[in-house]
């Protein structure tokens, strides 16, 4: 069975998707004659935490740890709501405060490519004891944090060991960028070091078409598209809410405000006394003010169900429960090759999806290909509105359901077979 050193920075008891799409992973490596042995911090400062995900490591799984100095440690004692903010990639756009504006510009311009940069220098050192110990020839780096990919550059250029690296989203081009007041020369280090890892690492693995798009322009090193997916849950049939619940589970940054749909929602409000009695936004995760105050100042606050974070299980209940699943996406083009992971957890949860997010956003392909909804950029309201009154009716009439199609090569285990055969 042939050895890989995966370098991860989320683990668990990390919560939130950054650390399921590598956790699924080693959970299906051994099915294809892959072992995976793992490296991550030792004292990491996680935003948020789950613990039923150290339920699913397998069994006799090797995990090598490594100390960490976290920045944000120190940061938190100056604010420590405004730095887990940060950290957890909630950057309000409005009113922030001057210390936020300070703890921004030390993020971006100090810390390139991130905070995580002091796990670098002795991780290397370790790793390469790892490797000769554990006869691995092959080493795995997964980011953000790209400071992780930056461990996977300096042992391929210590050891021309082979390195794929994993980019679970892109680097220069992801949308917060542009908010952390970089410098001109910040931002020429961040291309440099980004288009370096692009250049000298063995394959390349990345989550969208759009982005492959991206990197290609980067490099002529090998790319391949292995999205995130859905696991085989076995949950059993839950009853419908009794409301016309819609429901959003995820991080609802800043920048992932869709008032078009808002705006819609209060018309249909004001309009259907019937839509009234029944209607519930329910979110489930972190929501940044900026999008909790466009939700109230369009008169929703009433119908609206803050849950907050809650478990992997609790999350995949309330998707099986909806009545409709919203998924949301910041509207720009830098945007438009993110393809969050909780829309193949949506796609197993076989309940209608509505996208909301930029024109020629990659989740339409999907979505389209499988049938399971529709998606909507921020202008189209007229067919937006009458897509709800649909659904609406449907509802009432016990019959809001959708039949879709194509969605097992979204499996984890399918997803597993395929990276399997570049390692």
């Amino acid at each position: 069975m042939k050895k890989v050193l995966i370098i991860t920075y989320y683990w668990p008891p990390a919560g939130g998707p950054g650390v399921q799409r590598w956790l699924k992973f080693v959970k299906y490596l051994r099915d294809f004659n892959i072992e995976p042995v793992l490296f991550i911090p030792k004292n990491p400062n996680y935003p948020i935490t789950d613990a039923a995900f150290l339920k699913e490591i397998p069994e006799g799984i090797k995990i090598i740890k490594q100390s960490i100095f976290e920045p944000y440690q120190l940061a938190s004692f100056l604010s420590s709501k405004k730095t887990k903010r940060i950290s957890s990639g909630i950057i309000q756009t409005k009113n922030q405060s001057f210390l936020e504006k300070i703890l921004l510009w030390i993020r971006g311009n100090l810390f390139i490519p991130d905070a995580r940069k002091y796990w670098i220098k002795p991780s290397v050192k370790s790793i390469t004891k790892v490797l000769q110990e554990e006869n691995i020839e092959t080493i795995i780096t997964t980011g953000p944090p790209h400071s992780v990919h930056l461990i996977g550059l300096a042992l391929k250029e210590r050891l021309g060991i082979t390195w794929l690296a994993d980019f679970r989203d892109p680097w220069t081009s992801i949308g917060y960028h542009k908010k952390l007041k970089l410098t001109r020369a910040a931002k020429k280090k961040h291309n440099f070091l980004e288009k370096r890892v692009l250049n000298i690492a063995d394959t390349i693995v990345v989550t969208s078409p759009t982005t492959k798009r991206e990197f290609e322009a980067l490099t002529s090193q090998p790319i391949s598209v292995i999205t995130n997916g859905f696991d085989d849950q076995q949950i059993q049939e839950i009853k419908l809410d009794a409301a016309f619940t819609m429901v959003h589970i995820g991080s609802l940054l800043s920048g992932r405000n869709p008032e078009n749909l808002w705006r819609i929602l209060s018309e249909l409000l004001v309009s259907n006394a019937d839509f009234k009695k029944v209607f519930k936004l329910k979110l489930i995760g972190v929501v940044s003010e900026d999008v909790l105050e466009s939700i109230y100042a369009h008169h929703l606050k009433p119908y609206v169900d803050l849950v907050g974070y809650v478990s992997h299980n609790t999350a995949l209940q309330a998707q099986k429960k909806s009545q409709i699943l919203l998924l949301t996406e910041i509207n720009s083009k830098e945007t438009q090759g993110i393809i969050p992971g909780k829309l193949f957890e949506y796609l197993a949860a076989k309940r209608p999806i509505l996208a909301i997010g930029p024109k020629n956003w990659d989740v339409s392909a999907i979505l389209e290909d499988t049938k399971a909804g529709k998606t909507f950029d921020y202008t189209e309201d007229v067919k937006l509105k009458k897509l709800l009154l649909e659904w609406f009716e449907a509802y009432k009439t016990s019959s809001l359901n959708i039949a879709a199609t194509n969605i097992n090569k979204y499996s984890r285990r399918e997803l597993t077979r395929k990276l399997a055969e570049l390692i």
